[in-house]
């Protein structure tokens, strides 16, 4: 299969300038049909490049647990609060996370089965940032390592530019401010008037 470099060479080359992407763009691959693939803001969370089918894999596998031990160390005893933490940042913070996580506690509680709820978030995520559907399908995955499962969305989350910590309001708002010249806080020394 033959790829062509996009942008094309000539992008919005000014007379006597080198051939450059534009900033804070990735320059990608693309098909031989010319489309381009997706540009991608580095400070937006994005992928780098996709296979032909059009999915991408995951930047971990599933059994990475231990790439973030002190995720996976949560996961293991908590996992109800890593999956409130992806819940949040899937649902682009229209609900809690302590609200999922405690959904996500009952039902891991009274059926032991959380993957009845869980494997729609992996579906979500999947379909949002086009990932491949590996190594089965979500429900199975989820039913048949769920806590591995739940780290490797953590980690594919983190590595798409979240701070998992920060939920889906804190990362929009530090994408906003991004590039913006942070205010120094008024210095007063002592002794000296306003």
């Amino acid at each position: 299969m033959e790829f062509h470099q996009y942008p094309p060479q000539n992008y919005m080359q000014p007379a006597g300038q080198p051939n450059s992407a534009p900033p804070h763009h990735f320059v990608q691959q693309a098909p031989a049909n010319g489309f381009p693939i997706a540009t991608t803001n580095q400070h937006y969370p994005s992928q780098n490049y996709m296979q032909q089918d059009g999915q991408v894999p995951w930047s971990t596998g599933l059994y990475d647990c231990f790439s973030d031990v002190p995720n996976c160390c949560i996961t293991f005893w908590f996992p109800c609060i890593t999956f409130g933490q992806i819940a949040h940042i899937v649902d682009h913070g229209s609900v809690p996370c302590e609200a999922c996580a405690a959904i996500y506690a009952v039902i891991r509680m009274f059926t032991g089965f959380p993957c009845i709820f869980s494997w729609f978030y992996r579906s979500r995520m999947r379909s949002r940032y086009m990932l491949e559907e590996s190594p089965c399908n979500d429900f199975c995955v989820h039913l048949w390592c769920e806590d591995c499962a739940l780290c490797q969305e953590y980690r594919e989350l983190k590595s798409n530019g979240f701070h998992m910590y920060l939920g889906w309001h804190g990362n929009m708002a530090g994408q906003k401010n991004h590039g913006m010249p942070m205010q120094p806080a008024p210095v007063m020394e002592s002794g000296m008037k306003r």
